[in-house]
């Protein structure tokens, strides 16, 4: 299996944990503002692979406990619960980035808990969610799948939505609320343009905007925060 990238440490990627992040390579959206657009089309290179990074982690035994996985999308990789195992076996916990477009390996990765923590991105209402992610349609019914997934099941979790100017409005938020009603956390997290954005032109919401959108969304998941807001 191939390895696109490796953060060896980080305090933010994994709730709880120091982790190492791992970044795998494709993805079947194209969004204008991903910020690791270079690994969604496949011409980011790979840095190592499975074999190479099982010999990292055994090496980091004692300084990290956490391995967090994301992308493009992990779970286009069938070699992906495998990993999760012998990962899991090693004694390292394991988060799950997703976009939520495949229910199916996230069944399997939820049925054998193979993951402690996996973090799903709602791109937006139903009726943008195709052009907010940078394709002629989405397969919404899968989205709502793996929504149900998450909130039926003992692994912990949380829905996030990257909030750009050009793509969100209060309305939205409403739509996405309904969508995750009851779940355990929603995070807004705040557009920062970087190089590797593939669209210019793209902005931040103000801090006010994202209060106004995060309290559209508490009134049907709680414990909707703010993340990525100085």
């Amino acid at each position: 299996m191939k390895i696109h990238g490796l953060q060896k440490m980080t305090l933010l990627d994994f709730p709880g944990h120091v982790a190492c992040t791992v970044f795998l390579g494709g993805c079947d959206f194209r969004c204008p503002f991903c910020h690791n657009f270079e690994l969604a089309d496949g011409s980011a290179q790979p840095v190592m692979d499975d074999a190479e990074l099982l010999t990292f982690l055994k090496k980091r035994t004692g300084l990290l406990d956490g391995v967090a996985f994301t992308g493009g999308e992990p779970l286009l990789h069938r070699e992906l619960p495998d990993l999760l195992r012998r990962i899991r076996a090693l004694g390292f916990a394991a988060k799950v980035d997703t976009n939520g477009a495949h229910p199916d390996p996230l069944r399997q990765i939820l049925e054998e808990g193979l993951a402690d923590y996996v973090a799903m991105d709602v791109k937006n209402s139903p009726a943008k969610y195709a052009a907010t992610c940078g394709v002629e349609q989405v397969d919404m019914d899968a989205v709502r799948e793996s929504v149900a997934l998450l909130m039926g099941s003992a692994t912990d979790y949380e829905f996030r939505t990257t909030v750009v100017k050009e793509f969100h409005e209060e309305s939205d938020f409403e739509e996405i609320g309904r969508m995750i009603t009851g779940a355990k956390h929603y995070f807004l997290q705040c557009f920062t343009d970087r190089d590797s954005v593939p669209f210019g032109g793209l902005h931040a919401p103000s801090r006010q905007e994202l209060e106004r959108f995060a309290a559209v969304a508490r009134r049907f998941v709680p414990d909707t925060r703010l993340r990525g807001v100085d």
